[in-house]
């Protein structure tokens, strides 16, 4: 047991030692090779694309409205010369054709001769005179004002964004109107646009209002004032060939876009476009079904809401992430 003691357990503890020793140099001096780690991210941004399919483009445009009374309309003068008899007085209910007054006038002939006429002026339309201050003996000239009548009719109308009038150029003859608070849904007919000149901040000092417009049906009871919202069918696209409009430089009768090349890279082509519903847009020529293209025009600022960065990481396994 002495012996032990005195020689066995130290040359044990000595190789111990030796051994741990040993290790520690291999690992500080000799290293095995790193390996490359398989999880170490390996992806590649890319753009996003999409590829044409085919799909129907139904085009409304929803505009917010209100309901107003018809202008007044102007009761015309026929004849110069004196008023010889009033037949009506302010705020009178009238027909169209309700005797308003009667003009006299001396006429003299190129011979030197005279002769009396008289002239009976009408109301245009059915209403209620909101003016009319004619008196007996008051002179008035062919196309004077004599009177006004305010008819019993209304309109819905509202505004629309210049560069919205591409949607329309096949411009619709009614709108479908709902009233807020109001009766069911109908049909407002005679429909116009029209642009006026307004006052506004732009450097000639004028900015461009469009209106819409259409009468209300003499069937459907409205006040002024009332909210309304205006829905106009631009036309509706069966079966074409759509992409976003984000994808398109231009979106009205011709454009660009960014087609993927096999190799990856992109080229710009020309598309002859068809309607649009403020998502997709139809592409009636320069492109076919299953060709890709880049989802958003390079450079663009920023994705419309709702549609992302359009950046996108490609794995190597072939799947993607698109913020």
């Amino acid at each position: 047991m002495s012996i032990a003691r005195k020689w066995v357990f130290p040359i044990i503890r000595i190789l111990v030692f030796a051994a741990i020793a040993a290790a520690l140099v291999k690992i500080a001096f000799f290293a095995d090779p790193v390996v490359d780690d398989a999880a170490k991210p390996t992806g590649e941004i890319v753009e996003p694309q999409v590829a044409a399919a085919l799909g129907t483009i139904q085009n409304d445009v929803t505009l917010t409205g209100t309901v107003a009374n018809d202008s007044p309309v102007s009761i015309k003068a026929t004849l110069s010369g004196v008023v010889h008899d009033v037949y009506v007085s302010p705020g009178q209910q009238v027909d169209a054709g309700t005797e308003v007054l009667r003009l006299r006038a001396e006429i003299t002939n190129p011979d030197g001769t005279s002769y009396v006429d008289y002239e009976t002026v009408t109301a245009p339309i059915a209403g209620v005179l909101s003016t009319f201050t004619a008196l007996e003996g008051q002179t008035f000239s062919v196309g004077d004002d004599v009177g006004k009548v305010q008819p019993a009719t209304f309109n819905v109308s509202g505004t629309i964004a210049p560069e919205q009038q591409y949607r329309l150029l096949n411009k619709p003859a009614d709108a479908q109107v709902t009233i807020t608070g109001g009766p069911a849904p109908f049909t407002c007919t005679g429909l116009t646009i029209s642009s006026a000149a307004g006052s506004g901040t732009g450097t000639d000092g004028s900015t461009s209002t469009t209106t819409v417009r259409c009468a209300v049906p003499t069937d459907v009871t409205v006040f002024p004032g009332l909210a309304a919202t205006l829905v106009l069918a631009g036309g509706v696209a069966d079966n074409v060939l759509v992409v976003p409009i984000t994808a398109v430089e231009g979106s009205a009768q011709t454009g660009n876009v960014y087609f993927v090349l096999p190799d990856g890279t992109t080229e710009v082509r020309p598309v002859t476009l068809g309607l649009n519903d403020g998502v997709n847009v139809e592409v009636k020529e320069g492109l076919a079904e299953g060709d890709l293209i880049l989802q958003f025009i390079p450079g663009a600022i920023a994705a419309p809401p709702g549609m992302g960065t359009g950046e996108c990481i490609v794995n190597p396994d072939g799947s993607s992430v698109c913020k």
